[in-house]
Order: structure tokens, then C-alpha cells, then sequence
């Protein structure tokens, strides 16, 4: 197979993997650490508004579900890549980081520790180590 065509469905494949894994860790997770009553998860608004209601469990949930989503992404993408794998995997984090970071600006009332350990660790550094766990 062409490199490049392998390439691109890796990337493909990476991201596909990325966002189930994501959307199926905040559905899993978001059964087992419901958020308070009243909020509507689905409602960015209600979240804000309610932040204040969450417990450490229930805003640790989103940040394993992007880091989990990444690692698992990445992981794959790398395994598949022909080649420039780590180019590969930084992409998939950047554009998930992109995500999480807009997330972050729309709940303004979301605690600093948290957008910081989201932002700084579900991205990147497990983009990084799908990488170094392909190999």
C-alpha cells in the first residue's frame, strides 16, 4: 500500500478511535459519576451554572475520558502509520486539544486545577505515550 494512503487512514482510523473512545468513557463514566441533580449534562449552560455542585470524582470523569480517548487514538494511529508516526499522533493530540480547550472557554466556572491537568496532561502527554506504546 502506498505510504501516504496508509498514512492518512491511520490518521483516520486514530481519530475515529479517539472520539468513540472518548464519547463512550463520558457515557460509562457519566452513568457511574452522574452529575448533581437538576444539571443537564447535555446543556453547556446548566453545566456551568452548577459547577459549583460537583464533586472531585465527577470532574475528574471528563478528564479520563479525553485522556483515554487520546491514548487509545494515538496508540492506534501509531500503530498503523507507515511512517512519521510521532508527527501523526501530535496532530490527533493538537486537534483534541482543540476540542478540550474550547470545552474549557465555554465553562468559564470550571476550577483552575482542573482545565490545567486536563489541558496539560489528557493531550499531549498521552498522545506522546500511545506513541511510545506502539512501538
Amino acid at each position: 500500500m502506498n505510504p501516504l494512503i496508509k498514512n492518512l487512514l491511520a490518521s483516520f482510523a486514530g481519530f475515529i478511535v479517539m472520539m468513540a473512545v472518548n464519547m463512550g468513557l463520558i457515557m460509562l463514566l457519566g452513568n457511574i459519576f452522574s452529575p448533581p441533580e437538576g444539571v443537564n449534562p447535555n446543556d453547556v449552560n446548566s453545566i456551568n451554572n452548577n459547577l459549583h455542585r460537583y464533586t472531585v470524582f465527577q470532574l475528574i470523569m471528563p478528564f479520563l475520558a479525553h485522556a483515554g480517548g487520546t491514548l487509545v487514538g494515538t496508540l492506534t494511529a501509531a500503530k498503523i502509520a507507515n511512517s512519521h508516526k510521532m508527527l501523526i499522533v501530535m496532530i490527533l493530540a493538537a486537534v483534541h486539544f482543540t476540542g478540550g480547550a474550547m470545552m474549557v472557554s465555554m465553562l468559564s466556572n470550571s476550577p483552575l486545577w482542573f482545565n490545567v491537568l486536563d489541558l496539560g496532561v489528557a493531550y499531549f502527554p498521552m498522545a506522546w505515550l500511545g506513541y511510545k506504546l506502539a512501538k
